[in-house]
């Protein structure tokens, strides 16, 4: 039976126009669009219904790749045969294609790479273009060859495709003998110069990781000298605002609220409205068109919840799964958790034979310096945690922090004598902490740190280098969170630390790393990132004793 794919289409449209489909505004401005270019009588365009047909049925008769549909065709979801036939069913008297770009925004798990292999490789070898060029283009290798793989893939399994289009793939490149087209990913670390390209259909997917507009450049004025080209370009939101990604993101907001005409782009974001409430059920199906399908709502309710107890975990969900752009910086701790944690009565003192680990963050010698000491409990899988500050004399006396001469006389901050902190207190520290508790090592950010982890080495201290790199910090900056927030970790309230901790904001990066950061340079986080770093070896050396216990079974 054949599909109606414009009846299909047209229905999606008209059903999200009447509030129908749950659908934010650029949705609706879409579709609106659609229907009202369908009824224009002096319009330069007209709709192919066969091209958008021909097009829809090809992906269809393409095999999933991945998870439980693998091996079965792919079947459009009305959103997907909206969109496709939308940018394939337009043409001019000349017949050919109107939309040279197409710009779609929309969460993880929608199914972006596999409609995105299926528009590839319908442009190499069903879109009657001999000598084809299509690539899928990213600042990276593997980001370029996701796209890249799956259309491989759905080659390699689709024996009709190769007989009917002598379509065949090679380590690098997937191609047509009868067209002379060709389908590789392309990157720009991968060298040379991407210069000099003839592109029909370039491919660029998560346009937001771009931190330079220098490949989107290369591929656009790639498409020069074909005649219908078509530059897709697919994306979740992201955090930079000065990228190109966010650049055609305004782009087409201006186009959908018509306060800019570009006939030939077509673009379309999936999201929640301003002023949605974000933990709203109801939200997360508006943001994502795939939901019940690809996207599991068990899944964001639990991603969800992790997003309302962990600060840090908000922006993740706000881009990846309902498709906000946010800032990188945000805060980080959940400052009432934290305080729920603290324990005005612990003294370090009664810590006394403890196994410990410390962690030291030296900053410079004009600025506060910290040493954390954490205490694991591994029948409990808790922890108790100390900072001790240090600072010179003069900057308690000059600072513009006048809690500092406070925290001082209280004895919450160990002061040295001059101007700048003597690092001796700090060595003199350590050596009793290792004759009061079992100090098994200190972990030391070699920047500042090299000169007293030799002197301490000497002492029979286990000194442990520990850069305070995004690889090191992330994961243990994580650690803490989420002992904090499931009360697993107890702090003995010291003042200097809350307002640490409470000074951090979160920098997430492209791969969901995170990283602390501070907002101004007179918010201290010193002891906050020692603690970090404390926090990550006491869970190292815990991992590796599970891991003992297995050793000869």
């Amino acid at each position: 039976m054949i599909k109606d794919y414009f009846g299909i289409a047209t229905a999606y449209a008209e059903q999200v126009v009447a509030g129908e489909i749950p659908a934010c505004v650029y949705v609706q401005a879409a579709c609106q669009r659609q229907l009202h270019d369908l009824q224009r009588s002096e319009f330069a365009y007209f709709f192919d219904v066969e091209k958008a047909h021909r097009a829809c049925a090809f992906i269809e008769k393409l095999p999933h790749i991945k998870g439980k549909w693998a091996g079965k065709n792919i079947e459009l979801a009305p959103w997907q045969v909206f969109i496709v036939t939308c940018i394939f069913g337009w043409v001019n008297a000349a017949g050919l294609r109107r939309f040279k770009t197409s710009y779609l925004e929309v969460p993880r798990k929608n199914a972006k790479s596999t409609l995105s292999s299926g528009v590839a490789l319908y442009c190499l070898v069903a879109d009657k273009e001999a000598g084809a060029e299509v690539y899928s283009a990213a600042t990276t290798r593997d980001q370029a060859k996701i796209v890249w793989q799956d259309a491989k893939r759905m080659v390699d399994k689709c024996p009709g495709l190769r007989r009917r289009f002598q379509v065949a793939t090679s380590a690098h490149s997937i191609y047509s003998e009868r067209s002379a087209s060709v389908f590789v990913a392309l990157s720009r670390d991968q060298g040379g110069n991407l210069d000099g390209l003839n592109v029909h259909c370039g491919v660029i997917d998560e346009l937001h990781a771009h931190k330079t507009r220098e490949v989107f450049d290369v591929i656009e004025t790639g498409t020069g000298a074909r005649e219908q080209p078509l530059l897709w370009l697919i994306t979740t939101a992201g955090f930079n605002r000065a990228g190109i990604c966010y650049e055609q993101r305004i782009y087409v907001t201006k186009i959908l609220n018509n306060s800019h005409i570009d006939e030939e782009y077509f673009g379309i974001i999936y999201t929640i409205d301003e002023g949605d409430d974000w933990t709203d059920p109801a939200a997360w199906a508006k943001a994502n068109p795939n939901w019940g399908s690809s996207v599991n709502p068990e899944d964001i309710a639990r991603k969800a919840r992790k997003a309302m107890r962990m600060t840090a975990a908000q922006n993740n969900f706000l881009t990846k799964h309902l498709n906000c752009w946010v800032n990188a910086d945000t805060a980080w701790m959940d400052v009432s958790a934290w305080q729920r944690c603290g324990n005005e009565n612990l003294r370090l003192e009664d810590m006394a034979g403890r196994t410990c680990y410390a962690a030291i963050d030296l900053a410079s010698k004009l600025d506060i310096a910290c040493v954390a000491y954490v205490f694991p409990d591994e029948i409990t899988q808790t922890f108790t945690v100390f900072v001790k500050n240090y600072l010179p004399e003069l900057t308690v006396e000059e600072s513009d922090n006048s809690q500092y001469e406070g925290w001082a006389e209280d004895g919450l901050i160990t002061v040295t004598p001059g101007a700048m902190t003597d690092y001796a207190a700090i060595e003199d520290d350590l050596k009793k902490a290792a004759a009061q508790f079992d100090l098994r090592e200190v972990a030391y950010d070699p920047w500042q740190a090299n000169y007293l982890a030799s002197r301490l080495m000497e002492q029979g201290l286990n000194m442990v280098e520990l850069r305070q790199t995004v690889q090191n910090i992330s994961e243990p900056m994580k650690e803490l969170q989420a002992l904090v927030v499931a009360s697993r970790l107890q702090h003995n309230a010291c003042p200097v630390l809350d307002w640490m901790i409470s000074n951090v904001v979160c920098h997430v990066d492209a791969k969901d790393n995170i990283y602390p950061r501070k907002e101004l340079p007179q918010n201290k986080i010193d002891g906050a990132v020692a603690l970090i770093m404390g926090i990550g070896r006491a869970k190292i050396a815990a991992e590796g004793q599970c891991q003992d216990i297995f050793i000869g079974l």
